[in-house]
Formats: structure tokens, sequence, C-alpha cells
């Protein structure tokens, strides 16, 4: 381009002026083509130096394939009307290339012929994926000379004393697809517990020499980790030179740091990419990448730190990163051992509890246990979930979905930075043992326990929190006089309360514009409300709010088995009419959902299969809780030291 031998550039689904190493080099070239079109569907980058921008349908207006797995085709259909004057991008390049056809009937054209015929392209569609004949497998020969060369040469490299520089893709933004999006710029990242920002990880070892912290002095490094702001880095390589702030992440490597992608995006792109001042959130990274003659490589070497001993707000949600107490003792909230103390004492965790629980009649007899208002017998559903701590990889799509699910609101940064996030589940991320450097980390999702015993309910002055006779822990938002007693009496600190109209339930006053993020105003406009979920109420300002179940769900799904005149379905040949959201989401079906009063349920068979494991979060409360978890089973061969309890 920048010699002019280019004439017309198409531009889809890619931002060089924002993603490549020497967007600047690009975006002096793109200047010299006569003819630049973006299909981008949001002003991107690159789309603001394109002369013609001919926004493409959005994936759930569009027709098209997919092949995911070899010889397994898919097909995209629309499921919407198109929201705006946009066409699909196959459209236009068979509009300029002469055709008569619209890309709709030229795909039906190409799989019709492939599939028999119209009778066999509408087959397809109804089945969803065409599975086609394999392709024969060729043979070759393995080259075991150039893995060996390739072994010989890493074992002759001689390792560096400087420090390297890593830039990673954030799991909630990726490269920064995510970035206008203000669920995942609020979605805290598993390990660091940030959000809103991109920032300098640095190790222990490094938190000593750079910014003269010592995390094993705990009152400096709580001091450090727990009162924001934290200190300003200047960051140089390659003649470029920024500056974010330093968290100081365990398990990090002593001469290694890292920066999230993602960040650093014009206005343009959308109001979740800036503050309310109009300045950029974090700083772009993809300068720091370099072309190493083929590939992209994202990390560099040499780079240089300097403390500025200036400082930086960062929003963290959690700042507490261990389950011990600091005696030592092992509290309830967590439960954790290795495969070798698995296998020499398999009822070890059941052991635990049996133990703690002795002066109350052990395990079965604290959970049968009579409270203040007496047992009564709960015939019928009762709802329950269990978790596998084993399976939880903290990915964070479970929150995602139950903010999308239940018009869970989003408070931007200046709200997190004052401990007001709003969502309803969340993942606790804890260190263990004693090595900083290479510490055991484990992630629990924790959401409303729906407590039989729930310490939530007896303080309501006006009863809006209560217990429903199919178990849940229930709100009555119109009856919500906002006293917040219920959330300094739950243990487990799962209730939010609303500081402001963020969704715009009470019309959204102009006293509050001023109190909270301008990205909380995106739920005041009609197009960005559709976004809303009709069947979950949007709460007002000055009511609390927690985890359902989603009841909504529950509702449905008991309607759909009266409508077909049969029980509800909840587990049975794995299939059953109601699932939450967040057990929906999981890639991993770490959460598992149902009618605990259902032998045959998912739920109770997840918690029967797996009852050596089985333990209840600050069980000895006595809260009574309907979420369960399973303890995490490290495969490491060493038996651990015995904790004492």
């Amino acid at each position: 381009m920048n010699a002019g031998k280019v004439d017309t550039l198409l531009v889809m689904g890619a931002n060089p002026s924002y993603t490549w190493f020497d967007s600047t080099k690009f975006a002096e070239g793109i200047k010299k083509v006569k003819t630049t079109i973006s299909f981008n569907a949001k002003a991107d980058e690159t789309t603001q130096l394109c002369k013609f921008v001919i926004p493409a349908h959005h994936f759930l207006e569009s027709w098209g394939d997919a092949e995911a797995k070899t010889n397994h085709f898919s097909f995209l259909q629309p499921t919407i009307y198109p929201l705006f004057k946009t066409r699909q991008w196959q459209d236009s390049l068979l509009k300029w290339s002469g055709s008569t056809v619209d890309y709709l009937a030229f795909t039906k054209s190409f799989w019709s012929a492939k599939v028999g015929g119209e009778a066999g392209w509408d087959k397809a569609l109804q089945d969803g994926v065409l599975k086609t004949e394999a392709a024969a497998i060729t043979s070759s020969v393995f080259n075991s000379a150039v893995v060996a060369t390739a072994i010989s040469n890493i074992a002759t490299q001689k390792v560096s004393a400087k420090t390297e520089l890593v830039v990673y893709e954030k799991i909630a933004i990726g490269a920064g697809h995510g970035t206008t999006n203000p669920w995942l710029m609020e979605l805290p990242d598993p390990v660091t517990r940030a959000t809103w920002d991109n920032y300098l990880v640095v190790s222990p070892a490094m938190a000593i020499t750079l910014l003269g912290i010592d995390l094993t002095n705990n009152g400096q490094a709580d001091a450090y980790e727990v009162k924001p702001p934290k200190h300003l880095v200047e960051i140089k390589l390659n003649g470029k030179t920024i500056k974010l702030p330093a968290l100081i992440i365990p398990g990090t490597h002593p001469d290694t740091v890292g920066i999230a992608l993602g960040f650093g995006r014009t206005d343009k792109v959308g109001r979740a990419a800036v503050t309310d001042e109009g300045e950029m959130v974090g700083v772009n990274v993809f300068p720091f990448t370099s072309l190493n003659g083929s590939t992209i490589s994202f990390a560099a070497t040499d780079v240089q730190l300097t403390d500025t001993k200036e400082t930086y707000k960062v929003a963290l949600t959690q700042t507490h990163n261990v389950y011990d107490t600091k005696q030592g003792k092992r509290t309830e909230m967590m439960k954790e051992l290795s495969i070798a103390e698995y296998i020499e004492h398999p009822g070890k965790v059941l052991e635990e509890r049996e133990e703690e629980l002795k002066p109350f009649g052990g395990v079965e007899g604290f959970r049968k246990d009579g409270t203040l208002y007496g047992v009564y017998d709960k015939p019928g559903i009762k709802w329950g979930m269990s978790v596998d701590l084993n399976a939880c990889n903290g990915c964070g799509a479970c929150v995602v979905a139950c903010t999308a699910e239940n018009n869970v609101s989003v408070v931007g940064k200046p709200e997190v930075l004052r401990a007001h996030e709003m969502h309803w589940l969340r993942i606790d991320r804890y260190y263990s043992g004693n090595d900083l450097d290479n510490p055991n980390v484990v992630f629990q999702p924790l959401m409303c326990q729906h407590c039989d015993n729930a310490p939530c309910e007896n303080v309501c002055p006006v009863a809006a929190t209560n217990h429903s006779s199919e178990g849940l822990n229930q709100m009555t938002y119109n009856r919500c006089i906002g006293t917040r007693y219920c959330a300094n009496n739950c243990p487990y600190k799962v209730r939010r309360f609303n500081w402001a109209d963020y969704t715009g339930a009470d019309s959204f006053p102009d006293n509050q514009k001023g109190i909270i993020s301008d990205v909380t105003t995106m739920m005041t406009d009609d197009l960005n409300r559709m976004v809303l979920n009709p069947d979950v109420t949007v709460r007002s300002r000055g009511v609390i709010e927690k985890c359902s179940f989603c009841v909504q769900r529950l509702q449905d799904g008991k309607l759909k088995a009266k409508k077909e005149s049969r029980p509800l379905k909840s587990g049975e040949n794995d299939e059953w009419d109601v699932k939450s959201a967040c057990q929906q989401a999981c890639p991993t079906n770490a959460i598992v959902f149902g009618n605990v009063n259902d032998a045959k349920s998912a739920v109770s068979l997840h918690r029967e299969d797996n009852s050596k494991r089985l333990f209840y979060s600050l069980e000895q409360l006595h809260v009574l809780p309907n979420v369960s978890y399973l303890a995490k089973v490290r495969n490491i061969e060493e038996v651990k030291e015995k904790i004492e309890a």
C-alpha cells in the first residue's frame, strides 16, 4: 500500500490499524489506496480510516455455513430481522461481481447440489449439522532429525538475565473484541480479579526489587494489595514507552512481566472503551509485539521497568487471597487435598466435617438439627445446586450468563472501586501453599446459598426476603426499603445493593448522572434496553438483589411440564426441564442444578456419586445452605503435611 501498488482494499473482520505491530505504517499506507471499504459492524480504528463503510449483518441476522470439525458442516440461519440498514458482505461481493442472485440463493444452490436437491437442503437445515464422507488419510514419514535439532537448539540457548515481557489476551475481551462490551469489561480477570483496566503483572520477587514491597511482610503486603492505588511503572521497549499500574501476582516468573492486550481503544469504538472523561481505558500494547519473519511474536526481552513513584487506582473485586486464618487454622470456606491424600484417606473430607461438627451431633445431626423456628417437612420440589471445584477453571462464563439472564447492572469502574459491583455470582480465587513463586490456585463460584436457616431473613424488618416452599431464598423487590440488614448478616456476602438507578428503572433522574459512570447510562437508550430479559424484574434504586436460582426458568419449566401433563424432569437420561443460566453456560459442567428431593435428579446423583468429596461452605455456621461443593483434588503424588484443624 505504501508503494502505491494497491488500488482497492476490502476489510472484513480485521482491524490492523489497531492490532498490527506497526500500525503507524498501515495507517500511512491506507491513505494511499484509492478505494477503501470496511464491512466491519463497528467504527473501529481501521473503519475510521476507510473511505466507504458498509456494515455487514450481525451473525444472528445472517445466512452462512461453517466447518467446525472436518467433514462436519453446520448452517447459519438468521434468528432476528436486521435491526439496521445493513446487508451481508457476501451479498455486496455478489452484486459487485455482476451476479443476479443473493447470498441465500447462492448458498442454497451450492449445497442443494451436494445433498440431493431442495429436500436435502431442507433436511440439512432441520438437522443443523451435515456430515460428509471423510477424506482419505495420507501417511507421512516422521522426521526425527528435525525434532532432535530443535531439542538441541533449546538446550544450547543461554538463559538471559534480562526481563522478559509477555503480552497476552484476557479471557473476557480477547485482543480487543470485547472492549466495547461492558459485561466483559466489568468481568473480573480469573487470576488478578481486576476489572476495567490492563496492568503490569509482576512476581513477588520483582515486587521487592522494583517496587520495594515484600509480600512476606503481611502488613506491607496488605497495605499494597488491599488499599489502592497501585504503583505506576514506566515500561520501555524498542523505543516505545508506556505507563501501567503494577499488580503483584504469585506464580509469575521472577524475570517475566505480563500485560494484557485489547485496551487503549478510541472513543468512537464504544462508550465502554473510554472513561467518563473521554480518555482511553488502559493502554494499547500491540506496538510491543513484533514480526519475527513469518509470525507475530508476543514476547520480547530486555524490557526496562522503572517505578515512577506515581500511583493509579485499579478496580479489584477481591483483595483477600487466602482462605486460611492468620492463626493457620483452616476455615470451612474451601476444602482441597492431593490425589495421594485422597487415595490414602478417601473419606478425609467427610472425616474433617464429622470432627468439626462432632460437638453438634456430627454431619447428619447438624444438617437435620432444628432451628429457632423448628423443623418442618418440605415435600414436593426443593431446589439445590452442586459445584465441582475440580472442574471449575474460573473462566467467568457463568458470571456473564447470570448478568445477561437476570438483568444484572453494569456499574462502571468508579463504583467497582467503592466495592459496589453488582454481580450475583462471583468466582473467588484463592492461593494455597507456602511458596509464593509457585502457589496452588483454586476457584470457587459463590452465589446465594439459599440457606434453609438463612440469617438474612430474620433481620429484614419488612419481610422483603423470605423462604419459599421450594427452598428458595427469595426477594420481594417492591417491599424492600433498603436497610441492608440482610447484606450485613449474610456470611457469604452475596447480596447486592442498588446504590443508584443503574438500569433506568426509575427514569434515571439528572441528579444521578454525576454519581455513577457514564457506561451505566447506556441502559437508558431504547436500543440498549433491548438486551434486558423481559421475564426478569429490572430493579430500582435503593433495593437489595441477589441470585434467585433463575426463578423465571423454574416457573417456565413447571408450566411446560403442566401443559404436557407430566412430572417435572430433573435429570433422567441427561434430560431435564430446568437449567440455571450459570449451569447452562458452564463449559466444564462444573455446576449441576435440580430438585434435591428427587433421588434420580442430576443434582442428587451428583452428590451421591461424589459423596466423599462433598462439603458445604461455612457449614459450621448452621445456616443450612442448599449449595454444596465437591472438594478440589490436586493431581500431585506427594502427600502434604497434615494441616492441623
